[in-house]
């Protein structure tokens, strides 16, 4: 039975191919060839990695301040309230902390 990832993995490392599974099988890889077994579980080890390294992005993302709210505090940062500013750089540091890169 193939790696539950087989499919993720094979469409990461491919993304510009076209390419069909079914329950983990490759059953459409244009432009061929289809990749060897050997070359698909090499694949996995690399798209695990690649989770692995950048959980901590999605992690982060979901508790960063909005855009808006950066947009407002560098405004009134230059206007001379750096009060949110030094707020929301406080905030992103300690979500820093929280979620440490790989």
């Amino acid at each position: 039975m193939a790696h539950r990832l087989t499919a993720s993995a094979i469409h990461w490392k491919f993304p510009d191919h076209n390419i069909t599974t079914l329950e983990n099988e490759i059953t459409l890889f244009e432009p061929g060839p289809v990749p060897t077994q050997a070359e698909i579980d090499g694949y996995i080890v690399e798209y695990e990695t690649h989770l692995k390294a950048t959980e901590y992005m999605g992690k982060r993302e979901k508790e960063y301040p909005s855009i808006d709210d950066v947009t407002v505090a560098l405004a009134e940062k230059e206007e001379g309230d750096s009060t949110m500013w030094d707020e929301i750089t406080a905030k992103r540091q300690a979500i820093k902390v929280k979620y440490p890169k790989g």
